[in-house]
C-alpha cells in the first residue's frame, strides 16, 4: 500500500510539474496584448495623435527631412536603441537627406499598438533631433 502511494504521489508530481511546463510555454509564447491587429477604427482614432505620420499600404509610414547625409544616418542611429528595447524594428528608406520610416506588425498582418508607441518614440526623437 505504501508503494502505491509513493507511485501516485511521483506520478502526481510529474503531471504537476508538465502542467506547469505547458502553462509557462504557453505564456512565453502568447503574442503580448499590444502586438493584436487593430481595427480600422482604432487606426484612424490613433493616427490623430501623430502629426506628419500617414496611412500607405497598411502601413504607418512618414519622411523626415534633415540638412544634410550626416543628419540622416545620425537620425537613423538613434532609432537603434528604442526599437531594440521594443523589439520591433521599422524599415527605413534613405535618400541623402531624408528618412522614410514605415511600420507595421508582419506577425499580426496589420498595425498594432506597437506600431503607433514606436511611431510616437520616434516622432520625439526627431523633435528632440531638431531643438538640439
Amino acid at each position: 500500500m505504501l508503494s502505491n502511494l509513493k507511485k501516485n504521489l511521483t506520478l502526481g508530481i510529474a503531471i504537476a510539474c508538465l502542467l506547469l511546463v505547458h502553462a509557462s510555454y504557453t505564456l512565453a509564447n502568447e503574442p503580448p496584448n499590444n502586438s493584436t491587429r487593430l481595427t480600422q477604427a482604432e487606426i484612424s482614432q490613433q493616427i490623430k495623435n501623430l502629426p506628419g505620420w500617414t496611412l500607405e499600404d497598411g502601413q504607418l509610414r512618414r519622411t523626415y527631412s534633415f540638412s544634410n547625409f550626416v543628419e540622416a544616418i545620425a537620425f537613423v542611429n538613434r532609432l537603434v536603441a528604442p526599437a531594440e528595447a521594443a523589439g520591433h524594428h521599422p524599415d527605413l528608406s534613405i535618400s541623402y537627406n531624408r528618412v522614410t520610416v514605415s511600420l507595421t506588425t508582419h506577425d499580426a498582418g496589420g498595425l498594432t499598438q506597437k506600431d503607433f508607441e514606436l511611431a510616437q518614440i520616434i516622432s520625439q526623437l526627431f523633435s528632440q533631433t531638431q531643438s538640439e
